[in-house]
């Protein structure tokens, strides 16, 4: 695949509940003009909706077997996302690079593949990950406080990712709870990909919380993620980016 018409492939990841879809939010709630450029690349994905996802917008939802017949196909990509199936389709993504840029806001896991599938090594990417930590306190937590880190990532992300499901379900079930519980346990994994990121934003606003959108504009830390964005999109030098070494996470 070619980036053909030249468009970017624009990446945004990071763990669950970290986010990435308030910080999309607000580039189309305050600057509609970045946002209408990106061309979201919609997955198929073998998990039922959250409350407020339509089919064909923020995936094409399927059953779990449907997407695993897919892996017999060369135009598919066919990945295990935290216990569910997505797939990526090839000839979609070269379409929307075509007319634009294309926009992927999601897990790791997919915007890895993006960064070193070879049928893209000639597209144009920018490639951000949004870390619940930043690499200062990742430093001090390994080398003086010597704590557990992927222990004290699962819980950082666990707290996160409650707050979201009360928010979306007044009781919260089992079957929630072990959901919760495995996005959490699979967060230092993916913290331990961003080095294969040009730009990583630590941002401790996660999508629980209301620093995004109780207020006229986002505050704290959201506020300062959201902005790194928004000078990335526009080429200009962000303040507040970092980048890690493959082996900052042991």
């Amino acid at each position: 695949m070619s980036a053909h018409g030249g468009g970017r492939l624009v990446i945004l990841s990071g763990p669950s509940c970290v986010g990435k879809s308030p910080l999309a939010k607000a580039l189309a709630r305050f600057h509609p003009d970045l946002s209408a450029k990106l061309q979201p690349i919609v997955l198929f994905n073998s998990r039922s909706p959250r409350p407020g996802e339509r089919d064909g917008e923020a995936y094409h939802f399927r059953a779990r077997e449907q997407i695993e017949r897919l892996r017999d196909q060369e135009r598919y990509v066919v990945m295990d996302v935290r216990g569910d199936l997505q797939a990526l389709v090839l000839e979609d993504l070269s379409a929307l690079l075509t007319r634009g840029d294309a926009f992927f806001e999601g897990n790791p896991f997919i915007g890895l593949t993006l960064r070193t599938h070879p049928n893209l090594r000639d597209v144009r990417r920018l490639g951000v990950f949004l870390s619940p930590l930043s690499r200062e306190e990742i430093l001090f937590l390994r080398d003086q406080a010597r704590v557990s880190l992927p222990d004290l990532v699962a819980d950082v992300m666990r707290r996160k990712l409650v707050r979201r499901a009360t928010r979306q379900k007044t009781h919260l079930s089992l079957k929630d709870l072990e959901e919760i519980e495995r996005r959490a346990g699979s967060a230092y994994r993916e913290l331990k990909e961003a080095h294969h990121f040009e730009y990583v934003i630590p941002n401790h606003d996660g999508e629980d919380s209301d620093a995004w959108e109780a207020f006229s504009y986002p505050l704290g830390d959201s506020r300062r993620a959201f902005l790194a964005v928004v000078a990335l999109l526009r080429g200009e030098g962000p303040s507040g980016v970092e980048k890690w070494e493959k082996d900052l996470l042991p």
